[in-house]
């Protein structure tokens, strides 16, 4: 296909895509012209590995009660491992109170705007980057998540799904489909990731109310099975994972100091010791006299 008509095909799925945002979108409180780029940087970090429904009642929580970098950062890590509950990955609490406090070191309390100071913060990355500089300042840098890469692997590609980790060719093609008028980018960028989460799903697509289901090329093609590499699934029953959040899980849940006993339940005394060490060495626990207890 030239350029040409290329670029016209683009601009037909943007089309289609974006009318059908602006009517199926979720509405989604991070998503309001109003909300501060603190509260889509905190939106961000919990949705990482994270699916959104699980973070809309902790972020509505969190928001009422840390509703500025500042607020954060004046709370102990404690508090914020006791707020952040079962949202998973805890490491991501301890890196959002850094990225607080490293806001009101050295940048005014304020949400960094320029890129480059985004990705210094704990905890950030290519991802998080592009989406706050696109949500939160207007910035519409290719954002590229799981479900913008399916959608982008399907339709302009039609393959079945992308790579399990993102390449060179896919960051060139996302920047490539932004769409020229900055306030259609942005919206592109959120609306090509709601088509991902809600119709252009993994396993079971919905083909049939797609608003591109008669441009997808993955569609047009016969839908055919993907043939690249694959990405070994993640067990988590059993995992160090799953115990450290065991342990986790009872200290968090009670305010006293547990003795090293406690956590003999949770798996053999060797891999328990081991966990502890590492939760500890994460900043996740801290070990006084009186036994482990959140850090204070």
């Amino acid at each position: 296909m030239s350029g040409g008509a290329e670029a016209e095909f683009r601009g037909r799925v943007h089309t289609a895509v974006l009318a059908w945002y602006a009517v199926a979108g979720r509405d989604l409180p991070w998503r309001h012209p109003d909300c501060s780029p603190w509260g889509v940087y905190v939106s961000e970090i919990m949705a990482q590995q994270t699916p959104i429904a699980r973070i809309l009642a902790p972020w509505q929580s969190w928001m009422g009660r840390w509703p500025t970098p500042a607020d954060l950062a004046a709370a102990s890590r404690g508090d914020v491992l006791r707020a952040w509950g079962r949202l998973g990955y805890p490491r991501r609490a301890v890196n959002l109170h850094a990225a607080a406090k490293a806001m009101v070191e050295h940048h005014a309390g304020q949400v960094p705007e320029d890129p480059a100071a985004l990705r210094a913060l704990p905890g950030v990355g290519d991802y998080t980057v592009a989406a706050v500089a696109s949500f939160a300042f207007g910035n519409p840098l290719p954002v590229l998540d799981t479900n913008v890469r399916r959608v982008l692997a399907r339709i302009a590609i039609g393959e079945a799904q992308a790579a399990p980790t993102p390449t060179r060719g896919e960051r060139d093609l996302a920047a490539a489909w932004l769409p020229d008028d900055c306030a259609d980018a942005n919206r592109w960028n959120v609306a090509s990731m709601e088509l991902g989460a809600l119709v252009c799903t993994a396993r079971t697509p919905q083909c049939a109310t797609c608003p591109v289901r008669d441009l997808c090329r993955w569609r047009t093609a016969g839908h055919p099975a993907y043939a690249g590499v694959r990405k070994r699934p993640q067990g988590y029953a059993g995992t160090d994972r799953e115990v450290r959040g065991r342990i986790l899980a009872l200290v968090r849940d009670d305010d006293a100091p547990h003795p090293r006993a406690d956590f003999d339940p949770c798996a053999d005394q060797a891999r328990v010791d081991k966990l502890l060490i590492a939760l500890i060495a994460d900043g996740l626990l801290e070990h006084s006299r009186d036994g482990y207890h959140l850090p204070r």
